[in-house]
């Protein structure tokens, strides 16, 4: 028999129910995964040597699955390289979408998107399933790279580590909206509103030595 599909929602669990603001938390897989693929850098924490250590990376998606980017010498690589229990970790993405400018200092807060992702990291072995990974990560970056670039030669690939992180205790944190100021605070002189905070692209940078004439590739025109 087959694997069954997975449901519309993650199941929670002790780890993914929040202290306060729960009314924000999601567990829609949809929404997890639109969040997931709309960021470009996670944080991953984890213990080393009895110390809490979060370091931002790289990642990408594929399906339920998170692959993240590390050099052979990086000390999360290391750690779950030495134990065959592999490294538990805590993985968060957030996107901030607006300042929200409330008349009291106290209610001052940012619209966001978040997803926190607790399990337990291994390292990508199989040469495969790694290129595969590196594809993955590159094309995350920027959809349509990986066909467009040199693939990594073996040196490099044996230089380049990837972590493999299931999604299972996932859930999603968001907040819309916009001033939730006392009334008592709502006849004051003081500007209330929200500031949108947005990314984007700036105009594509030739390299130097590009060879004269190289046109501009339509995966990054698109971008």
């Amino acid at each position: 028999m087959g694997t069954p599909p997975p449901s519309d929602v993650y199941e929670p669990t002790d780890r993914t129910v929040p202290t306060r603001s729960a009314h924000r938390v999601s567990y829609d897989r949809e929404l997890v995964h639109a969040i997931l693929d709309e960021g470009r850098v996670c944080h991953l924490g984890f213990v080393r040597d009895g110390a809490p250590v979060v370091l931002p990376t790289l990642y990408a998606r594929a399906d339920e699955r998170l692959y993240v980017h590390g050099s052979t010498g990086s000390r999360p690589l290391r750690s779950a390289g030495r134990s065959d229990d592999g490294l538990p970790v805590c993985l968060t993405v957030t996107h901030v979408d607006g300042l929200v400018l409330a008349r009291s200092a106290f209610h001052h807060s940012v619209n966001y998107r978040s997803v926190v992702v607790h399990g337990t990291a291994r390292p990508v072995t199989d040469e495969q399933e790694k290129r595969a990974a590196l594809d993955a990560l590159v094309d995350h970056a920027v959809p349509g790279r990986a066909a467009d670039c040199r693939p990594a030669n073996a040196k490099e690939l044996a230089a380049t580590a990837v972590l493999r992180l299931d999604l299972a205790e996932v859930s999603a944190k968001v907040r819309t909206g916009g001033v939730a100021d006392e009334p008592e605070d709502l006849a004051l002189p003081h500007w209330a509103g929200v500031i949108p905070v947005r990314q984007r692209y700036g105009t594509p940078v030739a390299a130097a030595d590009l060879a004269p004439g190289a046109a501009l590739p339509a995966y990054l025109m698109a971008l």
